[in-house]
Parts: C-alpha cells; sequence; structure tokens
C-alpha cells in the first residue's frame, strides 16, 4: 500500500508518500481498500500539531474515507468483504488502504457514490447534531448559517430546509451566495461587502434569526450574535477564520439567548445508539434525494499537497476529494 505519511507535525510540506506494509486488520477492526476521501479542516490542524487529537507518530492523516472492505478482523459480524462502506475514524484515509475500527463503518447502501459518501459524515452528522439536537430547530424557525459555502454550513442549509426552516446564508462573495441559494437558501448576505448586522435586520424584520449555526468565530461571531432573536440559539460549531471569539455574556442576558456547544465526535463516542439513529435518517434522506454533498472538485490521492493549498485560499465551496 501507499500513503501520505506525517512523521513530523510541522505542517503539509513536511508530508511524504510511502510505500508501507499493507496491515491486517485485528479483532474488531476491518482493512478497507479506500476509493475516495475527503479533506477537513481538522486533517489540517493534525499535521500541524494544533488539533486536540494528537496521534503517535507516525501517522497517516486523513479523518473521513469511503471505500470497499478487503478484511474483517474477529468477532466483526455487521460488514463483510466486498461491502461498500464510509468511514471516519480520525486518521489513516489519505492512502491506498488502512485498517479501521468496524464500529465506526457505515454500510452505504446500492448507489450511494465513493465520493459523495467520503464527505457525507462529518459535515451531515456535524450539522444535524447541531440543528436538530441541540438548537432543537422548528419548522417555520429561521436559521442564520455564517460561512455557508463551506463543507458543514452547505449540510447544515440542506437539512435546514429539511427541517422546514427558512435560510439566510452568509458567504464571503456573490459566488459562494448563489451556490447557497442553489442548494436551498432563502437569502444570502455577502459580508465582505454588506454589513452583517444590517443586513440581517433588513432580512427578518428586525427580528433576528432564531438559531446562529457559526462554524468560523472570528469577527462576525459578535456581530452574528448582537442580532440574534429572542430566546435564541448560538450554535459554537468551529474556528476556520482561527481567532475563538470572546462573547459579552450580557448579550444572552439580554435577548434570553443560549450559547450552544457543538461537538458531535464526543456526542457519538457518549451516545453511540442516538448517534447510529441519526446517521440511519442521514442515510435515508441522501436516498431521498433531501441532501447531497457539494463536491467542489476531485484530485488524485498523490495530490494532497495541491488540495491542502486549495482549501487554504477560501476558495472551496462544499467538500474537497481526493480519489484512488
Amino acid at each position: 500500500m501507499h500513503a501520505w505519511l506525517c512523521e513530523n507535525p510541522v505542517g503539509v510540506d513536511a508530508l511524504t508518500w510511502k510505500e508501507l506494509p499493507t496491515p491486517s486488520p485485528k479483532a474488531g477492526e476491518v482493512l478497507i481498500e479506500i476509493k475516495a476521501a475527503s479533506l477537513n479542516f481538522p486533517d489540517l490542524l493534525i499535521v500541524q500539531n494544533k488539533y486536540q487529537m494528537k496521534p503517535p507518530l507516525p501517522f497517516v492523516p486523513g479523518s473521513e474515507y469511503a471505500g470497499v472492505v478487503q478484511a474483517v478482523g474477529d468477532g466483526v459480524s455487521h460488514l463483510k468483504v466486498g461491502q461498500h462502506v464510509a468511514c471516519l475514524s480520525g486518521t489513516g484515509g489519505f492512502g491506498t488502504h488502512t485498517v479501521a475500527p468496524a464500529a465506526l463503518c457505515l454500510p452505504l447502501p446500492d448507489g450511494f457514490p465513493f465520493v459523495d459518501a467520503a464527505a457525507f459524515i462529518m459535515i451531515y452528522a456535524t450539522s444535524y447534531h447541531a440543528l436538530v439536537d441541540r438548537a432543537q430547530l422548528k419548522a417555520g424557525e429561521t436559521v442564520l448559517v455564517l460561512g455557508a459555502a463551506g463543507g458543514v454550513g452547505t449540510a447544515a442549509i440542506q437539512i435546514a430546509k429539511a427541517c422546514g426552516a427558512r435560510v439566510i446564508a452568509a458567504a464571503s462573495n456573490d459566488e459562494k451566495c448563489a451556490l447557497c441559494q442553489s442548494i436551498g437558501a432563502d437569502a444570502t448576505i455577502n459580508y465582505t461587502r454588506e454589513n452583517l448586522r444590517e443586513a440581517v435586520k433588513t432580512l427578518t424584520a428586525g427580528k433576528g434569526p432564531d438559531v446562529i449555526y457559526d462554524p468560523v468565530g472570528g469577527d462576525f461571531a459578535e456581530p452574528a450574535f448582537r442580532s440574534i432573536a429572542w430566546r435564541g440559539r448560538y450554535l459554537v460549531v468551529g474556528f476556520a477564520a482561527g481567532p475563538i471569539p470572546a462573547l459579552p455574556f450580557n448579550l444572552a442576558l439580554l435577548k434570553g439567548a443560549s450559547i450552544v456547544g457543538v461537538f458531535w465526535g464526543e456526542f457519538a463516542k457518549r451516545e453511540p445508539q442516538a448517534n447510529a439513529a441519526m446517521m440511519k435518517e442521514l442515510a435515508q434522506w441522501y436516498g431521498q434525494g433531501k441532501i447531497k454533498p457539494v463536491i467542489d472538485s476531485t484530485l488524485p490521492m498523490a495530490e494532497l499537497k495541491a488540495a491542502f493549498a486549495h482549501m487554504g485560499s477560501r476558495g472551496v465551496k462544499g467538500k474537497l476529494v481526493l480519489v484512488n
């Protein structure tokens, strides 16, 4: 097998494409021939030694991938050789093969393409857990999605619409705003040339959004929170902009608003049955055409560094996927 190996977590440039022994699955594991793997923000952080999970060196990055089961370890009964699966195991995806815990593998229904499957779990699980579980989103409510043209942002738009909500999508240019409208957003805000607070006020007739979905953090967090509706829920999803914002608590008091943390990975560990039920529903929604990953582009696995450079340019719409 071949894989991108991280021997020194100082950044993308230190990754090397190497031939490695193909591993055998231990008890509870499966060997997967990887067909597609997507890039997620944590994949960049982990090779920079900035992520909360710090795997022992050396390791193969790539948190999310899809492929074909090649071998099964002892005790694995729900998966078989030849089965198509998607997996989000945190590492191992940027290569031709990997071993993964069988419990983390999502069996794919017929007709689920590998590229879509590799871009599916993280963004839809995060967004469903955020909007449906943590925010208790109801039909008729208004959701403001920040960073709306990215992976989790596009997933949030689709899930909010599937729940019957009105969606305002905020993104950094007109092209991204057009993409958001094409997948269901009711209104858009280009926050590089529009004042976010004023635009939100106009689009909600002064009421403000009931739910704010924020995977970005940074400078837009406070003006967004200042615009929230009475009893609004502010979803802290991530900090793609870099700086972690500090919100004045008096704003939460004045609006009777909630600041709600969203950590899907920990939810999946602590509440595995609830997570499994959620993933089953999301797979059904995909089959019904309610949700579909937005794929920015696909590149060969060997072009991982170019893919990271594209992700770092902030030009990505949806997800980048590497294919073998």
